[in-house]
């Protein structure tokens, strides 16, 4: 199976995501014709072979005619569903406006409707999302994991002002990833449009174990004399251990903690800490302990490499003096994620291959409910048209 594996060692940046791709292997004919597959008149590409630090690097850009000053969701749907990018594609690129656009509302106490997007609504952050998400497509990638991100540190000007790096939208955005403040005087290593990209195609930290098939650099605008300022993206080869039936075995550390004196709501937070937190599944069991005081039993299952992190957001968030900490396996089915259109918006699914070669999705209920509360339709009307749409 193909992945792609994000080490954003200086951050990352929608041209830096197209630069490194290209220098993967990605054809410069496409680069070139994505203007024209998003119906964008009047732009043009810029290819350059630069170096960053000592490393050779492509910088992609976009020279770009007068555009409106912002763009709501509508807007941005809208090209997306006029482009000639597969449906696939289409809809992931769709999920990635949705979810800056959620971000900003919140931060800003506004409606989705409302938010008009400057950064990530401008051409050039349209062409870096809906490029690099096709890209990968193209070169037959099926998984997307991301080293830890370097953010950068200082202050940034917006349109919203002067802010602090990450800023608010970026920051909201990475939750779930690993993080690296600095290095010192950066300024702004990783953008929105860098991290809305990570938020939708990464699915965490990469396996420990992979061939590499080829790797390419992406330059960022910014060159530091001392070291270098690009996005290196690796394809690779994994080979998932399958003993029989397409049943795959893969390493876990199980975590549990005994718990009796939390209330309801200070054990729904910590669990809401630890999926936040990289978990792969949290699960609340009732016990009984000393003196036949009723309890509660978390436990966690983590990736070996996220384990320890787990464990601490369990030892300083949940009222426990001690984690038990158990080393396995578990055997899971081949799964993937892909996302449809539902209403015009986008809902992923879940798709997991059976041992006798079937195949059964189920839309994320999460997405469902969104969809139902922006458009004040029952959620089981959304789930039947998303069933539908499958």
């Amino acid at each position: 199976m193909r992945i792609a594996i994000f080490d954003p060692f200086s951050g990352i940046a929608g041209d830096m995501c197209l630069g490194a791709l290209l220098d993967v292997g990605l054809d410069p004919s496409f680069i070139d014709a994505l203007p024209s597959a998003l119906r964008l008149d009047g732009v043009a590409v810029r290819r350059t072979r630069v170096t960053r630090g000592q490393v050779a690097a492509w910088k992609v850009d976009f020279d770009i005619p007068p555009q409106p000053h912002g763009r709501h969701l509508k807007h941005l749907v809208a090209i997306v569903e006029a482009s000639e990018a597969p449906a696939p594609v289409k809809a992931k690129a769709i999920e990635a406006f949705t979810a800056i656009t959620n971000a900003e509302a919140v931060i800003h106490g506004t409606t989705v409707e409302k938010v008009h997007l400057h950064e990530v609504g401008a051409v050039d952050a349209i062409l870096d999302i809906v490029g690099t998400i096709w890209g990968l497509e193209r070169l037959g990638v099926a998984r997307v994991f991301s080293g830890p991100v370097q953010v950068g540190d200082g202050f940034v000007d917006t349109q919203h002002g002067r802010m602090a790096v990450p800023t608010a939208a970026t920051l909201r955005l990475l939750e779930g990833q690993v993080l690296r403040p600095g290095p010192d005087g950066a300024g702004e290593l990783t953008t929105p449009t860098g991290a809305v990209l990570l938020r939708v195609l990464s699915e965490g930290l990469p396996p420990k174990v992979y061939v590499p098939v080829g790797s390419g650099f992406g330059a960022g605008t910014k060159d530091f004399p001392d070291r270098a300022n690009a996005l290196r993206v690796i394809l690779a080869e994994v080979e998932p251990v399958a003993p029989a039936g397409g049943v795959t075995r893969e390493e876990i550390v199980v975590l549990s903690a005994d718990l009796d004196d939390a209330s309801g709501e200070e054990i729904a937070a910590v669990s809401g800490r630890l999926r936040a937190a990289g978990a792969l599944d949290v699960v609340l069991l009732p016990s009984v302990m000393k003196k036949g005081r009723p309890g509660t039993r978390i436990e966690v299952i983590a990736r070996p490499a996220e384990a320890t992190a787990l464990e601490g957001v369990l030892l300083h968030e949940g009222p426990t003096i001690g984690v038990r900490r158990m080393e396995g396996t578990r055997a899971v089915l081949s799964r993937r994620e892909e996302s449809r259109v539902v209403f015009g918006h986008p809902v992923r699914f879940k798709v997991v291959a059976m041992p006798d070669g079937s195949e059964r999705a189920k839309p994320e209920f999460d997405d469902v409910q969104a969809v139902a509360d922006r458009l004040g339709r029952p959620v089981r009307e959304v789930l039947e048209e998303a069933r539908k749409s499958f």
